[in-house]
C-alpha cells in the first residue's frame, strides 16, 4: 500500500511538472507570441516569460527581426517592347504578428510571390532607358506598391533593390550604337557652339577696329612683329590702299 502510494504520488508529481513545463514560453526580445484562446484570438505577448494554459490556450511564435530574400529572375517586357532579365532583394518585417498570423496562410511565401509579380508590373510600365538610368526611383515606386498590399498582412516592406537587369547581346550592340550615334552628336552641337561664338568675337573685333584707326595701326605693326619672328624666306608688307593711291596720283600728275 505504502509502495503504490509512493507511485501514484512521483506520477502525480511527474505530471505537475510536466504540465508546469507546458505551462512556460519564453520570447526572446525579437519574438511574439499570438495566443489563442479556444481557438479565438486572445492577444500578442512577450518578450520575456509567459505562461500559457495548456489545451485551453494555443500560442504561435512571431519572430520581428528583418527578413533578407532574393526574388528570383524574372522575364520582363518592357513599355518598349524590349525583353529584360530583372532580379531583385527585398527587405522585410512583421510589425503585427496578429494580422501575420490570422490574415495570410505562410506570410514570407505570400510576400515572395508578390514581390515577383509587383516586380514585373512596374518595371513593364517603364522604358529601357528608364529601367537602366532611373534605378533608384525604380526601387522606390516598387516597395510603395509592394508596402501598400502587405499592410493588410501586418508587413512593413522597408527596401527594395534591382540587382541585376540582364540584357541580350543584340540589344546590347544596338544600345552601344546608340550611345556612339549620341557621343558624335553632342561632338557636333559642341563644334557648332564653338564656331558661333568664334564668329560672334570676331565681328565685335571688326567693329572695334573699324571705329579706332590707331587700334587697326596697331595691329598691323604686331602682325609685322610676328611675321618677324618666324623664320621666313620672304616676308610681304601690307600697305595701306589710301597710300598707294596717293603715290599712284601723284607720279600720274602731268607736271606743269
Amino acid at each position: 500500500m505504502i509502495g503504490f502510494t509512493f507511485g501514484f504520488g512521483s506520477i502525480l508529481l511527474l505530471l505537475v511538472v510536466a504540465l508546469i513545463a507546458s505551462s512556460v514560453r519564453i520570447f526572446r526580445e525579437y519574438e511574439r507570441g499570438v495566443v489563442f484562446m479556444l481557438g479565438r484570438f486572445w492577444k500578442v505577448k512577450g518578450p520575456g516569460l509567459v505562461l500559457i494554459i495548456p489545451i485551453v490556450q494555443q500560442v504561435v511564435r512571431m519572430d520581428l527581426r528583418t527578413v533578407v530574400f532574393d526574388v528570383p529572375t524574372q522575364d520582363v517586357i518592357t513599355r518598349d517592347n524590349v525583353s529584360v532579365k530583372v532580379n531583385a532583394v527585398v527587405y522585410f518585417r512583421v510589425v503585427d504578428p496578429e494580422k501575420a498570423v490570422i490574415q495570410v496562410a505562410r506570410y514570407f511565401e505570400a510576400t515572395s510571390q508578390l514581390a515577383q509579380t509587383t516586380l514585373r508590373a512596374v518595371l513593364g510600365k517603364h522604358d529601357l532607358d528608364q529601367l537602366l538610368s532611373e534605378r533608384e526611383q525604380l526601387n522606390t515606386d516598387i516597395q510603395k506598391v509592394l508596402d501598400a498590399q502587405t499592410d493588410a498582412w501586418g508587413i512593413k516592406v522597408s527596401i527594395v533593390e534591382i540587382k541585376h537587369v540582364d540584357i541580350n547581346e543584340t540589344m546590347i550592340r544596338a544600345i552601344a550604337r546608340q550611345a556612339e550615334a549620341e557621343r558624335e552628336r553632342r561632338a557636333k552641337v559642341i563644334h557648332a557652339e564653338g564656331e558661333l561664338q568664334a564668329s560672334k568675337q570676331l565681328l565685335e573685333a571688326a567693329q572695334m577696329l573699324a571705329r579706332q584707326p590707331q587700334a587697326m595701326q596697331l595691329r598691323y605693326l604686331q602682325t609685322l612683329t610676328t611675321i618677324a619672328a618666324d623664320k621666313n624666306s620672304t616676308i610681304v608688307f601690307p600697305l595701306p590702299i589710301d597710300l598707294v593711291s596717293a603715290v599712284i596720283e601723284r607720279f600720274n600728275k602731268p607736271s606743269a
